[in-house]
């Protein structure tokens, strides 16, 4: 008996022995968290604001908080809004009507828009994006790739709420490089972009907040969208390429510029436009002017157009998932 107890001992010492031996399963690791945005928009006038947004809705990097409409026909580009996410699935996600401004260009897209239905939200942008700001203080990455008049206003009813935004990623100003020349051929000298010259006293309270913005000016966001690229995603055929077609062809023009979607790629991965530090100041001309002082702004001042296409073409492609 003696004996067998023996037996048994060493066996047991040496199947715990194998077993220490034997590599552990690593522990299943955690999905990396989702960036909280709210993308505040002037879609529905150039076509880059719907390529923006799709962008958006096919990164699962981003969890969209809500979609703000800016600048001229608000309650319009909220019932595009409103469209492009019920034809993609995507209803969950609340749209905030904007600030109503008198339109300084054509609505290009508002048949598409018109089949579009009301936001249910009852309360304006500003309001919306103060409330989420309460609710997820130090959180939020606001991405801004219109005028800037909801932010600014936001900014006049809370200041000290609007602070506890995590930070602003925007298109908008010009820094060393103007709009390209008619031949797509970059001018080196700053212009008054469009998104800070509709409304220079509202940039002038965003870039005087104390939030940390990152800017994605002229400098770094003309990404010209080509045929052989715009045929690869018009005959994708999925929900959101489908909208972007007809988006597109209602537009009525020939190339697009994708400024406003590297405002989204760099909101998921930064090393699409590496940004530098700087002043700047925004004059009552729209400018904005860098110059001496303290940091406020981190510009990206150049970007590699086949860097943004390699990261954004597979998303724009890819096919859509439920959330």
């Amino acid at each position: 008996m003696r004996g067998r107890s023996f037996a048994r001992g060493i066996v047991a010492v040496m199947a715990l022995a194998f077993a220490c031996a034997l590599p552990r399963a690593a522990a299943p690791s955690k999905p990396a968290a989702r960036e909280r945005v709210i993308i505040d928009t002037d879609i529905g006038d150039d076509i880059d604001d719907a390529f923006a947004v799709a962008l958006a809705l096919h990164s699962d990097e981003l969890q969209i908080d809500g979609v703000t409409t800016a600048w001229g026909d608000t309650r319009l580009r909220a019932k595009l809004v409103n469209r492009l996410l019920r034809e993609t699935g995507r209803e969950e996600i609340p749209v905030a009507q904007g600030i109503v401004t008198k339109p300084q260009y054509p609505f290009t897209q508002s048949r598409w828009a018109m089949k579009g239905a009301d936001p249910k939200l009852k309360i304006d942008a500003p309001d919306f994006l103060l409330q989420e700001i309460r609710a997820h203080p130090g959180e939020i990455t606001l991405i801004a790739i219109g005028p800037l008049t909801n932010i600014g206003a936001a900014i006049d009813r809370e200041p000290a709420t609007f602070r506890k935004l995590k930070r602003i990623v925007m298109m908008g100003g010009s820094i060393r490089r103007g709009y390209d020349d008619a031949n797509g051929h970059a001018v080196m000298h700053p212009d008054a972009e469009y998104n800070i010259h509709m409304d220079p006293a509202a940039a002038q309270k965003v870039f005087q907040s104390g939030v940390p913005i990152f800017m994605m000016p002229l400098d770094s966001t003309q990404l010209r969208l080509e045929k052989a690229r715009r045929d690869q995603i018009f005959h994708r055929g999925t929900p959101i390429t489908n909208d972007l077609r007809a988006l597109y062809l209602e537009w009525g023009k020939p190339t697009p510029v994708l400024f406003d979607p590297m405002a989204v790629a760099y909101a998921i991965d930064p090393s699409v436009c590496p940004v530098t530090p700087l002043h700047a100041d925004v004059d009552k001309d729209g400018f904005t002017r860098e110059g001496p002082g303290a940091t406020n702004v981190s510009a990206c001042l150049a970007s590699s157009a086949e860097q943004f296409f390699r990261f954004a073409m597979p998303r724009f492609l890819a096919k859509p998932q439920k959330k």
